[in-house]
């Protein structure tokens, strides 16, 4: 029951969380932009702006999530057995949402200034910290759901001072200092433009992901624990392969900045063809070894076989996920984020929900449900690389 309540949260939270993604999308852009430019005080300017930004952001999303915890998740149908547990863990997760902005504000400007080092290294020991705060918690203190959202939310902090103190410290010619915390209006439309369509990118997947939500739900809580044990395996592999596209807005922003219009196209070539086979490799990796995985988050055989169904269908969407994210990413770095959002919310959110409401209303099979990964990844992928294109020959 533990699992399925905190599985029946991962679509909403990432809906919150996904607004802060988005924004540091545009944040890693605008700096990766001015460096590339070598404009020494517009980046100052960006940089002290977009730590305003993304903390009021993260203050204001957190207390919107903590009111609105339990309407939304019944709301989505969560089972009753799992509701008041997932309302627990939501609203404890949700008070170290600022600390997320923080984090994801840090790695935005020291990935862009080509720092990509010190926030993995931050975010891993952040994750170490999370699994044994994990075991405290849940197995010393018993505290199940509150427990593993607490051991989150300390470690979200941690990540979130740990990423600072470089920043502070100075960074090339970046350096964060207190007493120049500003937000100059410039800048911040500029941050605002391309991350806010960049966040309802990642909201417009969520909603329609809590759709997909729905139809779990409408399985048996071990179909729905499965799931939610499936899905921390898919996230690894999408968190691994984001990498590359958030590399790839970096280096499109800097070379747009810097006026190369060679480098912006083999950016967005080799980002791709690196994300595709690191999906490829874990997708099978995870198909292959697929039991043993989610025996790390289970040790419930039914609950096991649950959710090797999700891995079964998924293996061989996430290598297809890689066209679609890449050139949201390669169309983000060139400044473009309002047309490829009407994209994604037709491809990815219009058609998941008509799915949900034919395809899987007629069939009602779980492999039903997630095929419509792969099929609206697609359709998005090639509207997204046909935007790109025309993009790019305007340059």
């Amino acid at each position: 029951l533990a699992l399925g309540s905190v599985g029946s949260t991962s679509q909403i939270l990432f809906l919150f969380t996904g607004l802060i993604m988005g924004l540091g999308g545009g944040i890693n852009v605008i700096t990766a932009f001015y460096i590339g430019a070598k404009s020494k005080q517009d980046l100052n300017e960006a940089v002290h702006s977009s730590f305003i930004v993304s903390l009021f952001t993260g203050l204001i999303l957190m207390s919107a999530g903590f009111i609105l915890a339990r309407p939304v998740l019944s709301l989505i149908k969560t089972k009753p057995e799992l509701l008041d547990n997932a309302v627990i863990y939501f609203k404890i997760y949700m008070l170290g949402i600022p600390g997320v902005a923080l984090y994801n504000y840090g790695n935005a400007v020291l990935s862009a200034a080509g720092d990509t080092k010190r926030p993995l290294y931050y975010l891993s020991f952040a994750g170490i910290i999370n699994i044994i705060l994990n075991l405290i918690f849940v197995i010393v203190f018993k505290m199940s759901v509150a427990g593993v959202a607490l051991a989150s939310l300390i470690s979200q902090y941690v990540s979130a001072i740990l990423v600072l103190i470089p920043l502070i410290k100075g960074i090339g010619n970046i350096k964060l200092q207190l007493s120049k915390l500003h937000a100059n209006q410039e800048k911040t439309i500029k941050i605002l433009k391309i991350g806010i369509p960049s966040g309802l990118q990642n909201a417009i997947f969520a909603i329609a992901n809590t759709f997909i939500q729905v139809g779990i739900n409408s399985f048996d809580s071990i179909m729905v624990a499965g799931a939610s044990a499936g899905s921390n395996l898919d996230n690894i592999i999408y968190s691994a392969m984001n990498a590359f596209y958030v590399a790839c807005a970096t280096f499109i922003g800097q070379n747009y900045g810097a006026g190369n219009k060679k480098r912006i196209l083999k950016s967005m070539i080799i980002s791709n063809a690196y994300a595709f086979s690191l999906g490829s490799i874990l997708s099978v990796t995870m198909f292959i070894f697929g039991h043993q995985c989610l025996g790390l988050f289970t040790t419930d055989q039914a609950v096991i076989e649950a959710g090797y169904i999700r891995l079964s269908i998924m293996f061989f969407s996430y290598p297809v996920a890689s066209f679609m994210d890449n050139t949201i990413a390669a169309n983000r770095g060139l400044g473009k984020t309002f047309v490829p959002s009407i994209i994604v919310f037709i491809g990815s959110c219009l058609f998941r929900i008509a799915w949900v409401l034919t395809i899987f209303a007629y069939f009602k099979t779980i492999q039903s449900l997630f095929l419509l990964y792969i099929f609206s990844w697609t359709i998005t992928a090639i509207a997204e690389i046909i935007y790109f294109i025309k993009n790019y020959r305007k340059i």
